[in-house]
């Protein structure tokens, strides 16, 4: 099993443990129910948001300034990191966006970083699992470019249209 298919499988746990019946998932419920500590704070646009552990105490920051469909996949991104990835967030802070202490450069803008493809992963399906989309998108598919439609099944995940897309899109 490929690291990015066990980040999905790790997510696919969370939905079934927490349990999670339908869309949106409640993701700060998940964080909290999870032990970690879960903070909004105004952060400069360019930072999304960040994880650490310190002193055996688990932390997510998110940006109180994004949207909040941003927000919630922030979240949950950084909870992947603290479900795939918890060595690193003991002895550095992860930010997202220009904000990772792990520094983000161009390989992780241009989404080619293992722990920001991994992270990624996860929070697409943590947010957006198959099993719900099935329950939306029929089996033909959905036409990408149907904004519309694609802008009302965001709203029901609670996410952006550009993840939803991103999330449908057949992989190559």
């Amino acid at each position: 099993m490929s690291k990015v298919e066990e980040a999905r499988e790790k997510a696919r746990a969370i939905i079934r443990d927490f349990p999670v019946r339908a869309p949106p998932v409640p993701i700060e419920r998940v964080v909290k129910a999870r032990g970690i500590v879960l903070q909004h704070a105004p952060l400069d646009d360019e930072i999304s948001g960040m994880a650490y552990i310190r002193d055996g105490v688990s932390i997510i920051g998110v940006n109180a300034l994004h949207h909040p469909n941003r927000q919630r996949f922030t979240i949950a991104h950084e909870l992947g990191h603290h479900v795939l990835h918890p060595e690193h967030l003991r002895s550095e802070v992860h930010l997202d966006k220009a904000f990772r202490v792990l520094m983000r450069d161009g390989m992780t803008s241009q989404g080619i970083d293992q722990l920001e493809i991994q992270a990624n992963a996860f929070a697409s399906e943590l947010l957006m699992p198959t099993a719900f989309l099935e329950d939306y998108v029929d089996p033909a598919g959905l036409d990408l470019d149907d904004d519309e439609r694609l802008e009302a099944l965001a709203r029901k995940f609670r996410v952006s249209t550009s993840a939803l897309r991103y999330r449908l899109a057949p992989r190559g």
